[in-house]
């Protein structure tokens, strides 16, 4: 498993506002749009390209161009929405699934209640987008479901993580062709299983219903 922390002024200063308790969601939210493109940049580095011909005002030019089968861009519901056209915005000609994942707040195993993904991932690049790896297990059960499809590169996306989590995934990936793409790498879980210092949880921040 490969993974990048991303290591820029502008990201931390963004994670910074996201974390503050004040940020309403409507900065939230744009907020982690442009976190996400920053993050996507990074993520999307060893997208699979393909050489063409294309005609300038002045000459012939040889560039690069997306290969297929296109880059399929999977959320996690709900948070992992969120953080949807941040991506689409740097790859708009990507593919997009859905996976609807739910925690049990007491044993923290996730499970899948809805998906919308191609039938066959044969040969497929996956981006998977979910803001918290906190115990790794829903973003762990998402990376098997589209490994088990096919997919053959799966990179996540995730705004924070804690070590606990990205040790977990690492461990029970080897062997897969696998990178995670990280915003910062906090300090632990507390123990309700949510990252310490984190941003509390994201899909309520995001959509506003905090009580």
């Amino acid at each position: 498993m490969r993974v990048h922390v991303a290591d820029h002024p502008l990201v931390t200063h963004k994670l910074t506002v996201l974390r503050d308790k004040r940020t309403p969601s409507p900065t939230f939210r744009a907020l982690a749009e442009e976190l996400v493109t920053l993050l996507a940049y990074e993520a999307t580095r060893s997208v699979r390209v393909e050489p063409i011909e294309v005609e300038t005002p002045v000459a012939q030019a040889t560039g690069l161009a997306i290969s297929d089968p296109k880059p399929l861009v999977v959320p996690i519901l709900r948070a992992g929405l969120g953080m949807l056209e941040g991506m689409v915005k740097l790859m708009p000609n990507a593919e997009v699934g859905f996976l609807g994942m739910v925690r049990n707040e007491e044993t923290l195993q996730p499970a899948i209640y809805a998906e919308r993904l191609p039938e066959d991932l044969s040969n497929r690049q996956c981006f998977i987008l979910d803001p918290m790896l906190a115990t790794g297990g829903s973003l762990l059960a998402a990376i098997e479901y589209l490994f088990d499809r096919g997919a053959v590169d799966v990179t996540a996306v995730c705004l924070i993580a804690a070590p606990e989590g990205l040790k977990a995934v690492e461990e029970a990936t080897q062997g897969r062709n696998l990178t995670v793409v990280l915003g910062a790498l906090d300090e632990k879980l507390n123990e309700v299983g949510y990252i310490v210092p984190g941003l509390g949880d994201a899909g309520d921040r995001l959509y506003g219903t905090v009580g």
